[in-house]
């Protein structure tokens, strides 16, 4: 591959993804966990009572997608759905102790991920590229018109499921 496309912006952005993605696998194997059920076991940490839908969006897959992973993590028993009060046909999810558990385990090994991929990076420097990507975000969320959902920190990423 050339240098003139190894050097390209979104090539580096999808490349980091990429290399992310497989050092999150990693860590997370000694848990069970699959990339999209930790950020589903996240996203109920932050926010319990998440319906699919919800947590199609916060975890980028579909909703039919989505239905598998809760039933998966709801055999394990590290969720509980219960019906919605006022909409009988939602289902919201809750961690389960066991869910919360293996979540913090797990939380400390993506921790340690991260924190090898930006450890030669200042907190300025740091603090830069969030608002870099960011930026990036928001200028393509815009251009497409697509929704956007709000995630820790205040990032807001779009989804193509509303």
């Amino acid at each position: 591959m050339s240098e003139a496309t190894t050097a390209r912006v979104g090539y580096l952005i999808k490349r980091g993804q990429t290399v992310l993605h497989d050092a999150m696998v990693d860590a997370l194997g000694p848990y069970g966990l699959t990339v999209t059920q930790f950020a589903l076991l996240t996203a109920l940490k932050e926010e319990p009572g998440l319906s699919n839908a919800d947590l199609a969006r916060r975890t980028f897959v579909t909703p039919q997608s989505m239905h598998a992973v809760l039933k998966e993590l709801e055999s394990r028993q590290f969720l509980v759905r219960r019906t919605h009060p006022q909409h009988r046909r939602v289902l919201q999810a809750e961690l389960t102790e066991g869910g919360r558990g293996t979540l913090e385990e797990a939380a400390d090994a993506v921790d340690g991920v991260e924190e090898r991929m930006l450890g030669k990076l200042s907190d300025l420097a740091r603090s830069r590229l969030a608002g870099a990507l960011s930026s990036c975000v928001d200028a393509l969320t815009e251009a497409r018109h697509l929704p956007s959902v709000t995630v820790p920190g205040d990032t807001t990423v779009p989804t193509r499921h509303s």
